[in-house]
């Protein structure tokens, strides 16, 4: 009788956990094969070469795909279904992938990080509502730690796929391809996906401004830095003569200083005045992007330990912003903000390669971190001033830190400072590939 009651508590445990770790290894698989392709296209740019202006406006299309596909992917997938829509999606990512061998030239790359971005947008709205339906409330802060790290550890692994191959031929490209590719493979197998809704509403940037004008601008912000290092560092790197495996290993480097940092950085803005905490990673980030043009002379050693630092920093930035914005706002407004807030990330990111590129064709491959300088010094005096115009909220009012990677408009919902359960209704992949119209 025990071992049967075992059994059956066993199986009820696979049966809930099941859909859960197929999502997350598709989000993995789908993270991994994007730091492998955004550091692998920037390298291949480089070697053409494409001039750094060039460069920056072929990687700020596809944040603006990223931007579009926010808005427009709703319909569509609520037309055709998640399983539908998720396969869909995956599968042009994954031909735009290997598309880039065919023909190089920059505006046809460009259409087809264009057309990547609204796509992965796509993706990652299904994903994280099907997330945000898995768990209840209680377990929707633990689910979206999980998440963060299946979001920043497969990417860093990706890019160490660099070391096995040339950007100058088509072999890595279809290693990208291959591994969108696999990331359908966890989802199509899952035996069923409670899935959250998708959201219908967001806050304007324009309301979020009469809100929080510090947090909208912040969150500008943000997006104009954040974006660079993934699409820019690359080419810095290669302009100051480093191997493959050396910017490989610099981008890691961000990347492990973003997951380490976010929380202690957004704790001490739980203990502190969460403004004076902005203002200082403000200015710290600024200092450290002017010190970074100067430490290449000291050896690569200094230089990641630098980008560490300067990682951890940059990728505090938005959900400290957000953390700042939801002080003002009730938990039923935390999701609507939420997405307008992405939003408001997405203008910034989609902008911020293009921006740093032309900065990079005037200064040199360091120009990317006097971009950077340039960007938060005039943030830095924008919070100073919004400290003298608004008193600070007590700490009653305050609302704790969460460290959010970038989400989609559903992911928004996983934020365990939004009000309410999460609404859910169960899909079945098999039933739903059988019964919605093709």
């Amino acid at each position: 009788m025990l071992a049967a009651r075992l059994i059956c508590g066993h199986d009820l445990m696979i049966a809930r956990f099941a859909p859960i770790i197929a999502l997350l290894l598709s989000v993995g698989l789908l993270q991994a094969a994007n730091g492998l392709f955004v550091v692998l296209l920037g390298l291949r740019m480089v070697a053409e070469p494409f001039p750094a202006t060039i460069t920056g406006l072929v990687m700020s299309a596809y944040f603006l795909g990223l931007m579009i596909g926010s808005l427009i992917c709703r319909q569509l997938i609520e037309a055709v279904g998640r399983i539908r829509g998720f396969a869909a999606f995956a599968s042009i990512v994954s031909a735009c992938a290997i598309a880039h061998a065919i023909w190089v030239d920059p505006l046809y790359w460009a259409s087809l990080r264009f057309i990547t971005g609204i796509c992965m947008g796509g993706i990652f709205m299904v994903a994280e509502s099907w997330l945000n339906g898995s768990v209840d409330n209680r377990r929707r802060g633990q689910l979206l730690a999980i998440y963060m790290l299946c979001n920043y550890v497969p990417m860093g692994l990706g890019q160490q796929i660099l070391n096995f191959g040339d950007p100058g031929n088509f072999i890595l490209f279809s290693v990208a391809s291959i591994l969108f590719s696999f990331a359908l493979i966890p989802l199509a197998v899952a035996p069923s996906v409670s899935a959250g809704p998708l959201p219908k509403s967001r806050l304007s940037i324009l309301q979020l401004f009469k809100i929080s004008p510090l947090g909208v601008i912040a969150a500008i912000a943000a997006g104009l830095v954040s974006s660079v290092f993934f699409s820019m560092t690359p080419v810095f790197g290669r302009g100051i003569g480093l191997s493959l495996s050396q910017i490989a290993t610099l981008m890691t480097s961000g990347l492990i200083g973003g997951l380490l940092m976010q929380w202690p950085i957004g704790k001490t803005s739980d203990i502190f005045d969460r403004r004076s905490v902005f203002i200082a990673l403000v200015f710290a980030l600024a200092c450290t992007a002017v010190l970074l043009t100067q430490i290449t002379s000291l050896g690569y050693s200094a230089l990641v330990v630098g980008i560490v630092i300067y990682g951890g920093m940059n990728f505090a930035l938005y959900p400290l912003a957000l953390a700042h914005t939801n002080d003002f706002l009730d938990a039923d407004d935390v999701v609507p903000a939420s997405a307008g807030m992405i939003l408001a990330y997405s203008i910034g990111a989609s902008l911020g390669p293009t921006l740093a590129g032309q900065t990079m064709a005037l200064l040199g491959p360091t120009g990317i971190f006097y971009y950077t300088a340039l960007i938060m010094g005039p943030l830095g005096l924008f919070a100073i001033f919004r400290a003298t115009q608004r008193a600070a909220p007590s700490k009653a009012d305050q609302g704790p830190f969460v460290p959010v990677p970038r989400m989609s408009v559903a992911g928004s919902a996983l934020d365990p400072r939004a009000a309410g359960p999460a609404d859910t209704e169960i899909e079945n992949p098999q039933s739903e590939a059988l019964d919605k119209p093709a």
